[in-house]
């Protein structure tokens, strides 16, 4: 089989700085080595102090039972705060705006109950067609809780002409045409099915132009792209923190909730013990009293060992610096394009889906035929990709723990195969 031009892979695993991460994880293994693992951006690996961290809550509950909530190194009641420092520089919040807590869906709900207050005929939503099924289902049934009908209310934006990418300008003017009746304003920053990003300042600054909320679900964002919430002046966002973040199946969730709304008490929510008043909480008085920030979101005592899992990773990520991260991924992802172009130049017999200026780690190549027999013959050599019904391969290199060589060896099976 012919060769690509891949001479340059162990140059770039030589130079890397950041190279030594990747034994901070475990790879699943297989006869002969490790496996290629390209799926972050379904579940992210386990990190090898995963062990510790939860240890470290268990000896705790251990010696000193539910006083481990107030004393020890790490006492449960203020675990929170050694999250939402290093969460907020992946998102581009302020700590105050972050709060850790449920899983995604759940939180998605909760935030619908502060942020869609259909009035009026301002009632409707603007939503992606095809959003991830989740999204979908949260939005009909939660519009169907307030006695209304998901086909009068929801509008799904569809692609252009018989495309599967968003158009931003198209997008606008959705939003435009219908400003007069949309009360809400949720969208998923990064596609799950294509990896397009997309562009949610620009999105956002016409929301607040027509006074529409606006939220997002970024599940395969956090992690795994430059945010900006805050200055894009967003009301809120959801995401679950197993994929990019490493915090392994089931991981807890978190949400962005912008500054302005902190402190209004008139904005209707669900509430808990947890999300009242630090001060006067064991109190226990009557009447709820938020916290004034994005904790006064939360309802019930959190999961300790499932903030001990994603503290694992987010030191991880505090320990290698964001910027420095994204500016490794970026260099994996210029070399992957890169081979996959020399690839079509001879077998022009798929497509790659994701915009090249609108992309993270996640590359989705389209296959008119013969997809399924690549996937599978794939996963034979240990290449650890997935599928997505009808005819999509999804792949993602991260920077904390795949290498460039990786990518070469990834594109070269497949070129093989091909």
């Amino acid at each position: 089989m012919s060769k690509l031009n891949t001479c340059n892979a162990e140059a770039l695993d030589t130079a890397d700085e950041l190279s030594s991460f990747r034994q901070q994880f475990l790879i699943p293994p297989k006869m002969d080595g490790d496996q290629i693992y390209f799926l972050g951006n379904s579940l992210g690996l386990q990190p090898r102090s995963l062990r510790q961290y939860i240890d470290t809550v268990l000896k705790q509950w251990e010696q000193y039972g539910v006083e481990g909530f107030f004393m020890g190194d790490s006492p449960w009641l203020s675990y929170h705060e050694k999250l939402i420092g290093t969460m907020s520089e992946l998102v581009g919040a302020k700590p105050s705006e972050i709060s850790i807590m449920n899983q995604l869906t759940v939180n998605l709900h909760l935030l619908m109950v502060s942020f869609y207050r259909p009035a009026g005929k301002k009632r409707k939503i603007l939503c992606e067609q095809k959003a991830f099924p989740s999204d979908q289902y949260m939005l009909e049934t939660h519009v169907k809780h307030l006695g209304l009908s998901p086909d009068d209310v929801i509008i799904e934006m569809a692609p252009r002409g018989d495309g599967m990418l968003f158009q931003t300008d198209d997008i606008i003017k959705a939003i435009e045409e219908n400003a007069d009746e949309l009360a809400l304003i949720f969208l998923g920053g990064v596609n799950y099915y294509t990896g397009q990003v997309l562009e949610m300042d620009r999105i956002a600054a016409v929301a607040r132009k027509h006074n529409i909320r606006i939220g997002y679900d970024l599940a395969h964002a956090a992690g795994n792209i430059r945010l900006d919430l805050h200055k894009w002046d967003i009301d809120f966002a959801a995401w679950c923190t197993y994929k990019y973040l490493n915090a392994g199946p089931g991981g807890v969730g978190a949400v962005f909730i912008h500054e302005r709304h902190h402190r209004n008490l008139e904005l209707h929510r669900f509430a808990g013990w947890f999300g009242y008043d630090k001060e006067t909480r064991f109190k226990m008085q009557k009447g709820f009293v938020p916290v004034l920030s994005a904790e006064g979101w939360q309802l019930s005592t959190p999961s300790i060992i499932l903030y001990a899992s994603l503290q694992a990773s987010l030191d991880l990520f505090k320990e290698a610096g964001w910027g420095n991260l994204q500016h490794k991924q970026r260099k994996m992802q210029d070399l992957l394009w890169d081979l996959l172009q020399e690839i079509l130049q001879i077998k022009p017999v798929f497509k790659i889906l994701t915009p090249k200026d609108y992309r993270g780690a996640q590359l989705s190549l389209y296959f008119p035929e013969n997809g399924r027999k690549i996937y599978d013959a794939l996963i034979d050599k240990g290449i650890i990709v997935d599928w997505r019904e009808p005819n999509v391969i999804r792949l993602a290199p991260v920077p904390l723990y795949n290498t460039f060589t990786e990518i070469r060896n990834f594109t070269q099976a497949l070129n093989d195969l091909l």
